[in-house]
C-alpha cells in the first residue's frame, strides 16, 4: 500500500534529482514529496545512498513507531537522528572550526 514520503537533498548530483523526480514531485529545490510503496521507497533510498557523493539527504516516511514516522540519513550532516528510548531525537554535531593560518614574512 502506498504511503507518503519526503526526501530532502543538499548538493546531490543532478542525475539523482532527475531519478527522484520520476517517482516524486520536487515541491521546492531539493525537497521531494511522493506516495509510493515500501519497495519503491527502499529502492529510491538505495539509489540516494549510492550516489549522494559529497551531498546529504534525509528521508522521512511513516513507520509503526510512537512518533508515527522514521528518519533515515545519508551523507554528511550536522543533525543526526538518534533513538532515545523509542523516540527519534536530533543530535547536533559540533560545528567544525576551520582556522586559517597566515604566514607572516
Amino acid at each position: 500500500m502506498p504511503s507518503m514520503l519526503v526526501i530532502a537533498t543538499t548538493a546531490v548530483p543532478d542525475h539523482l534529482r532527475g531519478a527522484l523526480s520520476r517517482w516524486t514531485s520536487e515541491v521546492v529545490p531539493g525537497i521531494f514529496v511522493g506516495s509510493v510503496s515500501a519497495r519503491v521507497r527502499d529502492q529510491l533510498w538505495q539509489a540516494v545512498t549510492e550516489t549522494v557523493a559529497d551531498g546529504a539527504a534525509v528521508l522521512v516516511h511513516p513507520a509503526p513507531t510512537e512518533q508515527g514516522y522514521a528518519i533515515r540519513t545519508a551523507g554528511s550532516r550536522r543533525r543526526v537522528p538518534e533513538d532515545f528510548d523509542g523516540l527519534t531525537l536530533i543530535r547536533m554535531r559540533a560545528a567544525l572550526l576551520v582556522k586559517e593560518t597566515q604566514s607572516h614574512p
